[in-house]
């Protein structure tokens, strides 16, 4: 049961094989802000926050933030990378104990990778940001839209619940069931194997497990401060998701939407939009053409 429970949660939370991989990998003795830049393409590490927290950037534009899911990096999103780059800029980043980003003696929470987030976009010397979060990621990007309001422009949360019973409850024991007791189970998986090929310390592996394990089982509830966000947001997830569709539906109505008849002239629509697509599981969707082309108009909106 245990195993069983544990690729459960590995799977809620996105870890699947890679599709796409960036293959340039940074230097430790890179310098600080830039590691390497061509005419689509650049990387480097950001020192906020005790961290050394790695970002790439592609494409130019208005600035959108792309937050991978647990146990994933900043490479897990394949072609809807590209995608999102053709009009805007795009900046991917690894979170805490993720990818090329080392941990630091900290417990991983929401609220602190969110502060991580905003202090990243202040490195970037960004002041306005749009944010598409999937899964971990889209819970942190609603964290950051939650706590750093005059930030965040715009909000696309993807295959995330507002409060943790939303997930189904098979999805929630196999989150709970992650620790590095699950070393083991992983060493023949791809998430073992892409965490250490970009990794600047491959034996903490355990330690993220333990770090994302800890982040998963702590219970929460943020209906009431998205019931305050003022910024449009875009709840989007796969008709067969690690979460009902009636949960989407709350978390649209918390924002306000389903109220009542949009109108002819649309002045029964509220800002914030519900996206649904159809054919896609928790394990696809991030990286699924449809959620760029869904997201792009409503990131294009004014």
């Amino acid at each position: 049961m245990l195993r069983r429970a544990f690729f459960t949660g590995a799977a809620t939370l996105g870890f699947v094989t890679i599709a796409t991989r960036l293959t340039e990998a940074a230097a430790p003795q890179a310098t600080e802000r830039e590691i390497m830049t061509d005419a689509s393409f650049q990387s480097g590490y950001a020192d906020i926050r005790g961290l050394r927290m790695y970002y790439a950037i592609q494409g130019t534009g208005a600035p959108l933030l792309l937050l991978h899911g647990g146990l994933g990096s900043s490479d897990m999103f394949g072609d809807v990378v590209h995608i999102l780059a053709e009009d805007r800029q795009v900046i991917t980043c690894d979170l805490q104990a993720h990818g090329r980003t080392a941990d630091i003696d900290r417990p991983m929470r929401y609220e602190t990778l969110a502060d991580d987030v905003a202090a990243l976009a202040g490195f970037l010397g960004l002041d306005h940001i749009d944010l598409m979060g999937y899964s971990v990621g889209g819970g942190v990007a609603l964290r950051t839209a939650i706590q750093h309001p005059d930030l965040v422009r715009r909000a696309v949360i993807v295959s995330a619940p507002f409060r943790r019973d939303g997930w189904y409850s098979e999805m929630r024991d196999g989150m709970s069931a992650i620790g590095r007791h699950s070393v083991p189970f992983m060493k023949n998986t791809p998430i073992y194997a892409d965490y250490i090929d970009v990794a600047p310390r491959p034996d903490d592996f355990p330690l993220l497990l333990e770090r994302v394990g800890d982040m998963l089982r702590q219970p929460y509830d943020w209906s009431a401060e998205v019931s305050g966000l003022k910024q449009p947001v875009m709840v989007a997830l796969g008709d067969a998701d690690g979460m009902p569709a009636s949960h989407a539906a709350q978390f649209y109505e918390l924002l306000g939407g389903s109220k009542r008849d949009g109108g002819w002239d649309g002045s029964g629509m509220v800002p914030s939009r519900l996206a649904i697509l159809p054919g896609l599981t928790h394990y696809t969707i991030f990286m699924a053409p449809e959620l760029a082309t869904t997201a792009i108009p409503f990131l294009d909106a004014v």
